[in-house]
């Protein structure tokens, strides 16, 4: 019904605008017959005259009819088509300035809605375009980042080197930080050239696959360490069959205490394996609970007695988290700093800090600092001749099931490295 009605009035429309078309031109072709046939001319002459007349003057109406309604039929359509999400149709045969309109209202309308972050520099390394996206990952409106220079943003290092890439960076919309795949392109606008970068946050999906690998792995793991022990519970009974012998070999009672003493110690180093690579494969859902920040720092710190722990004192902040695990993961923090510092005879200090509603816990050493910050999070990988490799893995675990991350790198200005923890205070989303 809506749509007959619709139709009624274009209909309606187009008749008065060739109404008015006619009306236009009706006082020009009155006077000139007037004067045609009220002049000296030949009958043959004032008719064909009459005839191309009539004949251009039903043209013109016919083009500026077209000239007209056309247009705005298409405009007409195409609001309609935007105003239903279809972005399918085109202005076919209309003004090439309405053809381009579309195309940016398109290409506005597709910046916003992905879930990417966009920038696009000029050659100034000035930002002229930015989405929802971008502003939302630099923390401001757009009004206030148009204009700004790359550094200043923040984004100078980002227009550099290579391109693809993932980069681990905390931008101020993301102060917890993040890994982001950086892409870059050129494109020209008005006629100057410009640089296009693209930031898409990659931190879950490549967290996702790194822990479905490391489950299957552990899954391995399992399967040869319990094979190990079928053996040497095996071996453990052919001992317990030698005490039993009678008469024992002279000898026994030592070959029995070295081999039950070697079984043992095995037995159990493998079986502290296990529970750790379980731990990491099973690491179970937080329960969330108040925790006094300052109090949680001391106590871990206090834990420490091979070499005293500075502690910095920050603002009194309680948040929302599982204390067991949370636990857990500092500890593994100043197990490793403390280690560096004994190698590197240098100091350990650790503090927190609160702002934009998140807590950042930082732990600093003045050790040797890192030689690989590749493979820190990769579980099993370790530079310690007696460890396990899955420390950090486990930690960094910890804090994204909390909503937040754990970044380690060497310090900028200083020897040794530090590792900060970013956790959201009001708990996980």
């Amino acid at each position: 019904m809506r749509s007959e009605r619709r139709r009624k009035r274009k209909a309606r429309y187009e008749r008065r605008i060739f109404a008015l078309a006619l009306l236009t031109g009706l006082p020009a072709v009155i006077l000139a017959l007037v004067l045609l046939w009220s002049g000296d001319f030949a009958a043959r002459t004032q008719w064909t005259l009459t005839v191309l007349t009539v004949v251009v003057w039903l043209a013109f109406v016919g083009v500026v009819r077209e000239r007209v309604v056309r247009p705005l039929q298409t405009i007409s359509n195409m609001l309609a088509a935007l105003r239903e999400g279809d972005f399918s149709l085109r202005a076919r045969g209309s003004d090439p300035d309405l053809g381009a309109l579309e195309a940016t209202a398109l290409l506005r309308r597709v910046m916003e809605e992905i879930d990417v972050a966009v920038f696009a520099f000029d050659e100034a390394r000035a930002l002229r375009l930015v989405n929802r996206g971008g502003a939302s990952l630099l923390g401001r409106p757009p009004e206030q980042l148009l204009g700004k220079d790359a550094a200043e943003l923040g984004l100078a290092e980002s227009l550099a080197g290579d391109a693809p890439r993932v980069i681990e960076v905390a931008f101020p919309g993301r102060p917890g930080g993040g890994r982001w795949e950086l892409r870059r392109g050129t494109f020209r606008q008005g006629g100057l050239p410009h640089q296009l970068l693209v930031l898409a946050d990659v931190s879950r999906a490549l967290s996702e696959e790194e822990r479905q690998a490391w489950q299957r792995l552990i899954r391995v793991l399992s399967h040869e360490l319990n094979n190990s022990l079928a053996p040497i519970k095996s071996i453990a009974q052919s001992l317990a069959d030698l005490v039993r012998r009678e008469p024992p070999p002279a000898d026994w009672r030592e070959d029995l205490r070295k081999g039950l003493g070697v079984i043992g110690g095995r037995a159990e180093s493998l079986s502290r394996l296990m529970a750790a690579y379980a731990r990491l494969a099973r690491l179970p859902r937080p329960s969330l609970e108040p925790v006094l920040v300052a109090e949680w720092v001391r106590r871990v710190a206090a834990l420490e007695t091979r070499r005293p722990v500075t502690v910095c004192p920050g603002p009194d902040v309680t948040i929302r988290a599982d204390g067991g695990q949370l636990d857990q993961l500092l500890i593994n923090l100043v197990r490793n700093a403390v280690d560096a510092a004994l190698e590197g005879g240098g100091q350990v200090e650790l503090g927190w800090a609160a702002h934009n509603g998140r807590l950042e816990v930082w732990v600093q050493d003045d050790g040797p600092g890192l030689a690989d910050t590749v493979n820190l999070f990769v579980p099993f990988y370790t530079t310690k001749a007696d460890g396990s490799g899955i420390g950090l893995a486990l930690s960094r675990q910890i804090a994204e099931a909390h909503g937040g991350s754990l970044t380690l790198a060497n310090r900028a200005h200083a020897k040794g490295c530090e590792a900060r923890l970013s956790l959201p205070i009001a708990g996980p989303e």
